[in-house]
């Protein structure tokens, strides 16, 4: 992994907390994160956070309502970037790609919230634009979900499943212990 590796740390927010998003996956995804940022900050490697910022009154990450803060876990130091979306991808709408072109970036390192949401939209884009995107798979979680026939899909199914449909085109995968093996 370069030194150049850019950590983004997506949609690590409060409004994840509410109670509504049900039952989640991998409840050790934002200790991981930690970990991950810790290292970063450590070795002067870049890290990007991605917060999500709802379009709607009614959203969860309606600006301004304290859903929308970061986790304890991901609280942006004050000489980190701090990019705004109201998509799914970190790309649309925001300056993400210009800002990993002028580090010199090359590779990306996704963690956050949810797999199958923000994150996979996100590293699906960075491989499309040519980035090595590794996901950092026990540093993301989603939740349980209800298909369109009514069917309850287990959050762990649906992060496997992510998992599998980026792999080898999209993205690869780590855990939080061999990144941090990797940057040391």
């Amino acid at each position: 992994m370069t030194h150049k590796a850019v950590l983004l740390v997506i949609d690590v927010q409060k409004a994840f907390d509410d109670p509504r998003w049900g039952r989640r996956n991998n409840p050790e995804a934002e200790s991981n994160i930690a970990l991950l940022l810790k290292a970063w900050r450590e070795t002067g490697r870049p890290i990007i956070h991605v917060h999500h910022i709802g379009a709607t009154p009614q959203s969860l990450f309606r600006a301004g309502s304290a859903s929308v803060d970061p986790k304890p876990e991901a609280v942006p130091l004050p000489y980190e970037a701090v990019i705004r979306k109201s998509v799914n991808s970190a790309f649309i709408g925001t300056d993400l790609e210009a800002r990993l072109r002028l580090l010199g970036c090359t590779e990306v390192v996704v963690t956050g919230l949810t797999t199958n949401h923000c994150v996979e939209t996100t590293c699906r884009m960075a491989g499309n634009l040519g980035f090595r995107t590794i996901l950092a798979a026990d540093a993301a979680a989603t939740f349980d979900r209800t298909g369109p026939d009514g069917r309850l899909h287990a959050a762990e199914d649906i992060h496997a499943i992510t998992l599998a449909n980026l792999h080898g085109e999209f993205a690869e995968f780590a855990d939080t212990r061999t990144l941090l093996d990797a940057v040391k």
